[in-house]
């Protein structure tokens, strides 16, 4: 579904991506790790069209979409939810949901998408004329990923989807996930400091290390990968 070869990407004369890649299967569930400042934001900034790459490749559905603005990403299929949610604040939970389905592709089908988003988000439904700043955090998440979903993709990006939240709203942000892949039939990428608790969701996963893809693999290979273990444990044993 997803291709991405020798990306280079730099801010300026500061280059951040060197050489990325990755692929993404139908239906899978990838996430990216690494430590903080290896690049994994700036891959999917650069996939969704928010950033241009100065080399490389990427092909989604058989197409090239490198350089393409996000306006067009998102036509083509692929939704982005970003860091700490950027909901408008004062806008209602619904039209922040609403706001997700603008492109011409997902237009006429968006009161279709807002009930499928509703059953997998009560919050959407009960809470449709709250402010989102008045939300709690797990909350907001919730309905970020829900206007991602508005667009009707068939790839859902959400970068860090567990930041800040307690256990409980993690385990449940993690079977909606599973519910988006499953019920859904949509590919999900998800960037995420916690190793365990991303390679336990994901069907297989990316290691970036200083703005390069070091490593890949299943989530059960690279649970054992004693590279893994001497990039984020300092070599103690998962």
């Amino acid at each position: 579904m997803l291709t991405v070869e020798g990306l280079d990407v730099a801010y300026g004369d500061f280059q951040v991506l060197w050489e990325a890649a990755m692929r993404v299967g139908e239906g899978e569930i990838v996430c990216l790790l690494g430590p903080n400042g290896a690049g994994k934001s700036t891959l999917m900034n650069t996939i969704s069209g928010l950033l241009q790459p100065a080399s490389g490749r990427i092909t989604f559905l058989d197409q090239r979409i490198d350089g393409l603005p996000s306006h067009r990403t998102v036509a083509e299929g692929i939704a982005h939810v970003l860091e700490r949610r950027r909901l408008f604040p004062f806008l209602t939970v619904l039209d922040n949901v609403l706001l997700g389905a603008h492109n011409p592709r997902a237009r006429p089908h968006r009161a279709a998408m807002l009930a499928r988003v509703e059953a997998l988000f009560p919050v959407v439904r009960e809470r449709r004329s709250q402010l989102a700043h008045t939300l709690s955090g797990g909350e907001q998440q919730m309905v970020a990923i829900a206007r991602g979903l508005m667009a009707r993709p068939r790839l859902l990006m959400i970068d860090e989807p567990f930041l800040g939240l307690g256990p409980r709203v993690v385990r449940q942000i993690g079977e909606i996930i599973r519910r988006i892949r499953d019920e859904e039939g949509i590919a999900v990428v998800f960037i995420e400091q916690n190793v365990e608790l991303a390679l336990r969701l994901a069907d297989r996963g990316y290691i970036f290390e200083s703005g390069r893809t070091i490593l890949d693999g299943t989530s059960a290979e690279l649970l054992q990968s004693a590279e893994v273990k001497r990039i984020f444990l300092g070599d103690v044993a998962l």
